[in-house]
């Protein structure tokens, strides 16, 4: 019976590579799945784009494809990527100038485009946004962005082709892996189990490090070996939907049941209802069996029909944040942390300007429990000042008064820091799929 084995090879956008490299060396993949895409990546990217039009896609795709190339070409694995992110064109032809330079050959390289639909954004003004029911004209002048989360198709169509590089913009998690199993197996989507069990398969997968224990690990309670070392994972799947997920040997960290199972339910909402592009999954009723070591066989997914909208993740500039931070330690410390933090929150209540939202957190105290009481005084505590406004110069005066407590605040403060960031912020509507045109562009070398 067919077999195939898939390996992640990155699950962010600035992820380690030597997890990937391992893999393709020792691992007897045929494919390897470089997932690099947050809610907010795109957006970002899509910024960038605007200042370069060749630029948008992942900093490190170049680095990462200059040490992957070579050895995905000798061990004959299929590379799939969604790091092409605003620019998958543009990443296509820049990986192609670079494969060349380091005299390369055999490699077709596909861009899957068609997720941006930022151009045709009027049409859907009136469709309501899908965390607060509000209109999307609401943001109408804040837009800078719009990306449908794609399915499989577009990169089945790109393996079918004989495309041994893949670089899509924004495609879901999940799909990524799902495709080289729809290629190779010829699933139909009537066939419900399968394709549960590729999108169950691709859920795993698509966090790399973090189902061999890596966001896992609670000293005592949840001991991972040599986290330091953290391997990733791959899948060995057979034709019927048969398969395990495991590590390499020498690698760090662990996969068992419980790594699984912490995966399996991580940002999935309803786990009878998890809906991709390709499938509503359920996983409701997935078993997870360990026969020997790192190695953890898989059943009982399955799937209902895929909706007929995808989500489409819209980008907005929503205002600025400017923030800054300082620590006092030693004797009394907290006191001339708690008076700096007066001093800035009057010296704020100055400003001529209103201040969306405020934050003034002394981290290691009360940043996350603001009401624990303290029963030992701490060593050392660090002030964190954040506020959000609607102008650039705004959010600065909010740092500015947080590194002037150097010398104009409580004695021995040290180690200020101060930045103001643009937000970016993400709204969610549902577009139908017949409106979305994928298309498929090549480059041979």
């Amino acid at each position: 019976m067919k077999k195939i084995r898939i390996g992640s090879g990155a699950g962010y956008a600035g992820d380690r590579l030597e997890p990937a490299l391992e893999l393709l060396k020792k691992g007897n993949l045929d494919y390897i799945c470089f997932e690099g895409l947050a809610e907010r990546t795109i957006a970002l990217a899509q910024k960038e784009k605007k200042e370069d039009p060749t630029k948008g896609y992942n900093e490190l795709l170049l680095y990462r494809m200059k040490q992957v190339l070579p050895l995905a070409l000798k061990h004959n694995v299929t590379i799939i990527t969604n790091m092409g992110a605003a620019n998958p064109i543009s990443a296509m032809e820049d990986i192609g100038k670079m494969a060349q330079e380091m005299n390369l050959s055999n490699l077709k390289i596909a861009a899957v485009t068609g997720d941006d639909i930022h151009e045709n954004i009027k049409d859907y003004l009136d469709l309501p946004i899908l965390e607060t029911g509000k209109p999307l004209n609401t943001l109408k002048n804040q837009i800078i962005s719009a990306n449908a989360y794609l399915g499989c198709d577009g990169i089945v169509t790109a393996l079918k082709n004989g495309a041994n590089v893949i670089i899509t913009g924004r495609v879901a998690d999940p799909s990524l892996f799902l495709a080289p199993m729809i290629h190779e197996f010829g699933w139909r989507s009537t066939q419900k189990e399968l394709w549960g069990t590729g999108s169950l398969v691709g859920h795993l997968l698509e966090c790399a490090g973090q189902v061999c224990g890596g966001y896992f690990a609670d000293p005592v309670k949840k001991e991972v070996p040599e986290l330091w070392n953290l391997g990733f994972p791959f899948v060995e799947i057979d034709s019927n939907g048969k398969g395990y997920i495991s590590k390499l040997e020498d690698a760090g960290g662990m996969v068992t049941k419980a790594t699984c199972t912490e995966q399996l339910l991580y940002e999935i909402h309803d786990p009878e209802n998890y809906i991709t592009p390709d499938c509503i999954a359920d996983f409701s009723k997935v078993n997870f069996t360990t026969k020997k070591k790192d190695v953890v066989y898989f059943d009982g997914a399955t799937s209902k029909v895929a909706t007929e909208t995808f989500k489409v993740s819209v980008g907005y500039k929503n205002g600025f944040i400017g923030e800054g931070e300082i620590s006092y330690g030693g004797a009394n410390c907290l006191k001339r942390a708690l008076l700096a933090k007066e001093i800035v929150e009057k010296r704020l209540a100055l400003l001529p300007y209103t201040i969306l939202d405020l934050r003034l957190d002394l981290i290691g105290i009360n940043s996350l429990l603001p009401n624990q009481k303290l029963t030992n005084e701490p060593n050392e505590v660090r002030l964190r000042v954040a506020g959000k406004t609607k102008h650039k110069i705004e959010a600065q005066q909010i740092a500015n008064e947080v590194e002037t407590l150097y010398t104009n605040g409580p004695s021995g403060g040290g180690g200020a820091t101060k930045k103001v960031s643009e937000i970016v912020a993400i709204a969610s509507i549902l577009v139908p799929k017949k409106d979305i045109r994928i298309s498929i562009d090549y480059t041979s070398i």
